[in-house]
């Protein structure tokens, strides 16, 4: 399969399906604070690889690739945070970990 556009990238796309679970999931959350952090996170994995698809360097491309990967390292974090204090129940835990390779 040829990529064309960072719209192609399997990661971008199951990215994207992360985001909408982290918003759905975490929709009545009224702890702003952590909410607003995993949504920064979560976005920040799709963005990265996004914009790392547009670098003409490889060094580059890399780079942003890494910078997602880690987000998405912040976002399993912040999962076991809403899981351990009942934001989320283990079965939504599952569904929604990111922790998948």
């Amino acid at each position: 399969m040829h990529i064309s556009r960072f719209e192609d990238m399997i990661a971008w796309q199951r990215s994207r399906e992360f985001v909408k679970k982290t918003y759905i999931s975490l929709h009545s959350c009224c702890d702003y604070g952590y909410k607003d952090q995993i949504q920064r996170a979560a976005i920040s994995i799709m963005n990265n690889i996004a914009g790392g698809y547009d670098r003409k360097d490889k060094k580059e491309y890399l780079y942003f690739l890494k910078v997602a990967k880690a987000s998405c390292s912040e976002c399993r974090s912040m999962l076991y945070v809403a899981e351990d204090i009942g934001y989320l129940s283990e079965l939504t835990f599952k569904i929604n970990s990111i922790n998948k390779r």
